[in-house]
């Protein structure tokens, strides 16, 4: 009586249970949903090539809901070693007049807090002349928009 509690059934013993998966396709569109919500879409297409320059002591921006770009650098359709350099606002080539009504376009979309908190983030090829940077500077400034970042590609210290 004793060995038929502990007798043998076979390959019960060696078997591995099978794994359960009903609830894998349900784990796998959170997932998807999940980075479809957090994932932020570039909405800009660039329509000027620019290579920033490099620098040493690069940070990255805090909140990005906050931060408006204006890029820098020659059209596309322009050879590599011309001398032309426009601006980008949004999607359009624009001129410095044009600065002033884009941000105050843009702190119109934004909430209060990223109004307070606006940054300019100014991304220009290495080569752009200081005067048109300068002027943007400038218009910045008679629209209010005081903070401004510069982009920079990180250096290798050696």
């Amino acid at each position: 009586m004793m060995n038929r509690r502990f007798a043998r059934h076979g390959d019960n013993r060696n078997s591995v249970p099978m794994l359960n998966t009903a609830a894998l396709p349900d784990l796998i569109f959170t997932v998807l949903f999940f980075f479809m919500i957090v994932t932020h879409m570039r909405d800009v297409e660039l329509q000027v090539r620019y290579q920033v320059p490099q620098g040493t002591e690069v940070q990255k921006l805090g909140h990005r809901g906050s931060v408006v770009d204006i890029y820098v650098g020659r059209p596309y359709n322009a050879a590599a070693d011309s001398e032309d350099f426009v601006i980008q606002l949004g999607n359009n080539v624009a001129t410095i007049a044009d600065i002033a009504s884009f941000i105050e376009r843009e702190r119109q979309q934004m909430s209060s807090d990223d109004q307070t908190r606006l940054t300019v983030s100014i991304k220009a090829d290495k080569d752009v002349p200081m005067g048109i940077i300068s002027d943007i500077k400038q218009a910045l400034q008679k629209s209010y928009a005081l903070r401004i970042s510069y982009s920079a590609g990180e250096k290798m210290r050696e």
